[in-house]
C-alpha cells in the first residue's frame, strides 16, 4: 500500500518560515520524481516545486523562486519543502506527489492527504 504522509504545516506570521516533510512508503522511492503542489480556497491546485528522482534537478513556480527549496533524502524515503519569507498568498493546503513514468510510458502517480499552511498575522 502506497502512502505519502505530509507534516510540518501550521500557522505562521508573514515573513516566517516552515519546513514541510513528506514520508513515503510502499514505493521504490528513488525511482520517483517528487513534487509539492498547493491549493488555495477557490483556486486550482498548482505545482510549487519539483525534484528529479536522484535529486539532481529542481524547478519552482515563479512566485516561490528564491524563497522555497525542495530537497529529498532517498535513504529516508522523504522529500522536504523549506519555505522562507512566507507571504499571505502562500496560504494553501500543500500536497506531496510521487510520479514515475515507465519506459513503456505507463504513469504511476500518488498523492498525500495534504497539510495546511496558513500565513497570517
Amino acid at each position: 500500500q502506497v502512502q505519502l504522509v505530509e507534516s510540518g504545516g501550521g500557522l505562521v506570521q508573514p515573513g516566517g518560515s516552515l519546513r514541510l516533510s513528506c514520508a513515503a512508503s510502499g514505493i521504490t522511492f528513488r525511482s520517483y520524481a517528487m513534487s509539492w503542489h498547493r491549493q488555495a480556497p477557490g483556486k486550482e491546485r498548482e505545482l510549487v516545486a519539483a525534484i528529479t528522482s536522484a535529486g539532481g534537478s529542481t524547478n519552482y513556480t515563479d512566485s516561490v523562486k528564491g524563497r522555497f527549496t525542495i530537497s529529498r533524502d532517498n535513504a529516508k524515503n522523504a522529500v522536504y519543502l523549506e519555505m522562507n519569507s512566507l507571504k499571505s498568498e502562500d496560504t494553501a493546503v500543500y500536497y506531496c506527489n510521487a510520479r514515475r513514468v515507465t519506459v513503456a510510458k505507463y504513469e504511476y502517480a500518488y498523492w498525500g492527504q495534504g497539510t495546511q499552511v496558513t500565513v497570517s498575522s
